[in-house]
């Protein structure tokens, strides 16, 4: 039998009917109105065929639908990559086998070449390493669901390379970069971790090796971003030089594209800035990173006299805790995303108003000020979610849930969560050089009259309503997208940066 994420079973019973049918699976969404006005839809529940314990963010594709991963259900309980439409409507587009990778728990990453890119927990090519179950995998996957496992993790004794991968980044040089949560340098109980690289075509290079005193075990369920002065930064759970419940309780790092790390802030103690950084760094319009600690903080009744905290930290190491989360705002939240509105919003695995304890999404504005907007049940489908939600072009959030109450077992859930934002469009790559090809990502474009980059006409073909292809213009600076339509404009929800 193949190691498994030991699940606590729900007896719970949500009546909604699944109708399986060709490979495509629909259910009738559940709508919830919070007290907050926000409008909450279960769009799917997952029977472990389809796929089962989703705790990555999900992505959206050129074609206007979101890609996802489970940790386990699929053909061969290893878990399986999805497609979704935002009607709900759900395709298994693969089911993995141990040997191609097992339990793929981060998010994946549209490339710039329009596949999708992510690791896998465990499995892989050399499958006597870490328990026998082997030690990740990094993939590609087309929008079709054609798989190619590009590199698979501790060829070497003591994995070197690393082992548990975690999400991916596309740098502005085409290459992937992410972390490990072990493996690398022996000097920790379980090593220590890695930093690395690896190209399209699955050329890897190890890129740092942490120590206690960096910090250790970035989380898998977190990865790197790369902010406007080119360089990488992201998180560790522990170590670091300050002292903390009798061991350290995480790092913020800055890493070079080269792999020269500079730590930027340890945290000190759970009651002062919150502990264990959890989830992806985001770098906000204002230039500065934010992001989230698993526990700690001032809040009450929580792990370590904390449920949490929501901080900012600058480009230079500046760091300030913008707020705490108390139980009934959720508790242990997955980082964050800055919405249209200039707002934040990020989802808790645990806490919130409900009868259950079972997560919550919250609201943070840039000075500081938390609200509740969503509280999860176990009488509303999905609950307990491990990532926080995207928002998508049509101004919707989107996320996933690991529980739910499905007749037919709690293996997870897709929702929608609407607070009447409007929709926008979105690059990929989010930075480029003049002449490079960008896709713009949005919803009814197929009119569209006009792309500018900060100002500047581009050159531009509509490959779809979700989709243009657009170049960048020689002239073009840094700044905002905006695409022409017959009934107005959208504008990018953040600039693009043009490289020298």
């Amino acid at each position: 039998m193949k190691l498994r994420i030991i699940r606590v079973k729900t007896a719970l019973l949500l009546l909604t009917v699944a109708l399986i049918a060709g490979g495509l699976y629909a259910q009738k969404p559940e709508t919830v109105r919070a007290a907050s006005g926000a409008l909450f839809k279960t769009l799917f529940q997952f029977d472990n065929t389809d796929g089962g314990d989703p705790s990555a963010a999900l992505v959206q594709g050129t074609d206007g639908s979101f890609y996802g991963t489970t940790i386990a259900g699929g053909a061969n309980d290893d878990g399986t990559v999805f497609k979704i439409t935002p009607q709900g409507i759900l395709t298994t587009l693969h089911s993995f086998d141990i040997t191609e990778g097992y339990a793929p728990e981060a998010s994946m990453v549209l490339g710039a070449d329009g596949n999708f890119y992510g690791t896998t927990d465990a499995g892989g090519a050399y499958l006597s390493a870490c328990n026998g179950y082997g030690c990740g995998t990094i993939f590609k996957i087309t929008p079709g669901g054609a798989l190619t496992t590009l590199y698979s993790f501790c060829a070497q004794a003591g994995c070197p390379d690393g082992n548990r991968p975690g999400a991916l980044v596309q740098g502005a040089d085409g290459n992937f970069y992410g972390t490990t949560e072990y493996g690398g340098s022996d000097s920790c109980p379980n090593t220590c971790g890695t930093v690395f690289k690896i190209t399209p075509t699955g050329v890897f290079t190890g890129l740092y090796k942490f120590t206690p005193a960096d910090g250790f075990y970035p989380s898998l369920l977190a990865g790197l971003v790369q902010a406007s002065d080119g360089n990488f930064y992201g998180t560790t759970q522990e170590g670091g030089s300050v002292p903390c419940h009798g061991g350290a309780c995480g790092t913020v790092f800055r890493i070079t594209p080269e792999g020269v790390l500079t730590s930027l802030h340890s945290f000190t103690d759970s009651g002062a800035e919150g502990a264990g950084p959890s989830g992806t760094l985001i770098q906000a319009t204002d230039g500065n990173l934010y992001g989230t600690t698993g526990g700690g903080g001032h809040g009450q009744d929580c792990f370590h006299g904390g449920c949490g905290t929501v901080f900012k930290i600058t480009l230079q190491g500046v760091y300030t805790t913008l707020a705490d989360l108390n139980i009934t705002d959720g508790s242990g939240p997955f980082g964050l995303i800055q919405g249209t509105d200039g707002n934040f919003y990020g989802a808790a695995n645990q806490g919130g108003s409900g009868e259950c304890n079972c997560g919550s999404i919250f609201e943070v504005t840039p000075a500081g000020v938390l609200t509740p907007l969503h509280s999860f049940n176990t009488s509303g489908g999905g609950y307990m979610p491990f990532s926080s939600p995207i928002q998508a072009t049509n101004g919707t959030f989107y996320g996933t849930t690991f529980y739910s109450t499905a007749p037919n077992g709690d293996y997870g859930a897709v929702y929608s969560f609407s607070v009447g934002l409007g929709p926008f469009v979105k690059s990929v790559p989010t930075a480029g050089k003049t002449g490079t090809t960008v896709k713009i990502l949005g919803n009814n474009l197929k009119f569209a009259t006009g792309v500018t980059f900060n100002g500047v006409a581009a050159t531009f073909t509509v490959e779809s309503s979700t989709y243009i292809k657009a170049t960048v213009p020689a002239g073009a600076t840094t700044g905002p997208i905006v695409v022409t339509l017959p009934s107005g404009t959208l504008t990018s929800n953040a600039n693009f940066q043009v490289l020298p």
